[in-house]
């Protein structure tokens, strides 16, 4: 779906780290970043003035999470962010909003999109989510909702590129249309797996990552040698319940997506390791020669 799009970004102020507009190709949309430090600055820009949906980001209060994130709408941007940066209790750092070029966007759509893009966020698992709530999605006809999905999409291609990354899910949503349906699973890809006498760990590649699948095992307990960073990573799966306790092991409720093998292996077997060498296929032959094999043909 994102094949052939041109999304393009241009420094307001010509500086790297500050302000910003990103557009996609034909899109009718407009992004605008900019972080706290510099909103005074482009404030008056007409940008503002436009109805649209925005997102603030913050340090979160856990720190199993690498940001904080605040969704929003508003009719008029500029009143909503004055708001907020008069708000002692919304301390955030950056702030991105998205309006219409064509300045067509109405109440509904933008509510539309506001509640799309807070279910997304809560499912993605990524981020600490700011809102308390999540806000009722109004009815729009089905022409209106199609348009309104579609810039939900431009959305979701544009906030990593502008560093907020909490629609980036930690679990592979399953769908008709997934190439990892489970019951094609073993004929799409190929298996991974980790055995002991305790427990069986079993993992996928897929564009997305390394993916432990549902239903796989994993100690109870971290060793003392897991660094701190993997420790936080386990606080986060067993908070956001991908990982479930199961008696004397823990279960994946969900195929949760890693960024390493190493990642994935070390949450199945609770002590650093390395995925390359832990994770065999069918064959007992390991990641790392499987990869050396196809490096060699």
């Amino acid at each position: 779906m994102t094949k052939g799009k041109k999304l393009t970004v241009y420094m307001i102020d010509g500086t790297e780290y500050g302000p910003r507009f990103s557009e996609i190709g034909n899109w009718v949309g407009k992004a605008v970043y900019s972080p706290r430090t510099s909103i005074n600055k482009i404030l008056s820009r007409e940008e503002f003035d436009n109805p649209g949906i925005y997102c603030l980001k913050g340090d979160p209060t856990d720190d199993a999470y690498d940001e904080r994130i605040y969704i929003g709408e508003a009719e008029n941007i500029r009143t909503r962010i004055k708001q907020h940066l008069a708000d002692t209790n919304k301390d955030f750092k950056e702030l991105i909003f998205f309006i219409s070029k064509d300045e067509l966007l109405t109440k509904t759509q933008i509510r539309y999109l506001e509640s799309r893009l807070v279910q997304e966020a809560k499912e993605a698992k990524t981020a600490e989510i700011d809102n308390s709530t999540s806000p009722s999605r109004p009815t729009l006809h089905e022409a209106d909702i199609s348009d309104m999905e579609y810039y939900l999409e431009q959305v979701k291609l544009i906030l990593p590129v502008m560093g907020f990354k909490f629609l980036i899910s930690s679990t592979l949503k399953t769908s008709k249309d997934n190439e990892i349906n489970s019951l094609e699973r073993g004929a799409k890809r190929e298996i991974w797996q980790i055995k002991t006498p305790s427990l069986i760990g079993k993992m996928m590649e897929s564009d997305q990552g390394y993916v432990v699948l549902k239903g796989s095992e994993a100690k109870k307990e971290l060793s003392k040698s897991c660094t701190e960073t993997y420790r936080k990573l386990r606080r986060k799966l067993l908070e956001t319940k991908i990982l479930l306790e199961s008696g004397s092991k823990l279960i994946f409720a969900e195929d949760a997506i890693f960024n390493s093998p190493s990642a994935a292996s070390n949450m199945i077997l609770g002590r650093n390791s390395n995925g390359y060498t832990e994770w065999l296929n069918s064959e007992g032959k390991t990641l790392k020669e499987k990869q050396q094999f196809l490096n060699d043909e």
